[in-house]
């Protein structure tokens, strides 16, 4: 084939493409492209933000504090020296716990003094230790035991649980499980836990389910803990006054059907 006759083909079918291409544009059509463009790759989303943690669980509807509830109040050295004949005319006031001991050595320096006192205004009377996750349960036990005659108080002990510490969780709760059985042991009854509802969620949750509980959360509503468990007191307020105690004092109130009678030591 001549190289005349090879340009004079190829003329002719560029001069081809370009006439179609003007005929499609004038009819309002678009003419395909022999090779298309690749699209672009499509952008992956972006990350989603974190969600939320779930609220604790609740198990009851929420509930609120009345006077019609059987009421008492918790103190240590922080309330002075109590007035404890006029702490017994508050009809609010139907049980008292006091502070006794801390850890592995401290003892309130109020204790025997809030104890004899509210025992002879006739308020029925109960002590409490506050759990160190730092101390070993053996020698909290010895503390508790030194100075905590059972058969001077009214009502069932409370185990005050608010810190954590360090170590595994497994370790803390080995270690609160061992103070509590030597409690029990002391008084022959199971003592009550007293703890926050966020505490109990975090680190109690499914370990002590035996036992019963007081809890704290100073709020007008209650909603319960994140498992279903008795919890006989629920400590409403940290900011109450009574007369007979200078500046602020706790007070707690029974839920349920619960009432002073479900705490009493028997003898």
């Amino acid at each position: 084939m001549s190289l005349r006759f090879l340009c004079i083909c190829t003329l002719l079918l560029v001069t081809a493409v370009a006439s179609a291409d003007k005929k499609g544009k004038s009819k309002g059509r678009t003419v395909e492209p022999i090779y298309a463009l690749p699209e672009p790759d499509p952008l992956l989303r972006p990350p989603l933000p974190d969600q939320p943690l779930p609220l604790i669980r609740e198990l009851r509807p929420p509930i609120r504090h009345t006077v019609a509830q059987q009421q008492g109040i918790d103190v240590s050295h922080y309330q002075g020296y109590i007035n404890w004949e006029r702490v017994a005319r508050d009809k609010n006031v139907t049980f008292a716990y006091v502070k006794a001991t801390e850890g592995a050595g401290y003892v309130d320096d109020l204790y025997l003094r809030n104890l004899y006192g509210a025992k002879r205004a006739g308020i029925p009377v109960g002590v409490y230790h506050f759990f160190s996750p730092s101390a070993s349960a053996l020698v909290q036990l010895e503390n508790f035991r030194d100075n905590v005659d059972p058969r001077q108080q009214d009502l069932i002990p409370i185990v005050d649980v608010e810190k954590r510490g360090k170590g595994s969780l497994a370790q803390f709760q080995g270690k609160l499980k061992a103070f509590l059985d030597g409690v029990e042991r002391m008084f022959g009854v199971k003592p009550i836990i007293y703890t926050g509802v966020n505490f109990y969620a975090k680190y109690l949750e499914g370990r002590f389910t035996g036992y019963r509980f007081m809890v704290a959360r100073y709020a007008d509503e209650f909603p319960g803990l994140s498992e279903d468990v008795p919890i006989v007191l629920w400590q409403y307020s940290c900011t109450s006054y009574v007369d007979g105690i200078k500046g602020h004092v706790d007070r707690s109130v029974f839920l349920d059907r619960y009432s002073v009678a479900d705490i009493m030591l028997k003898r």
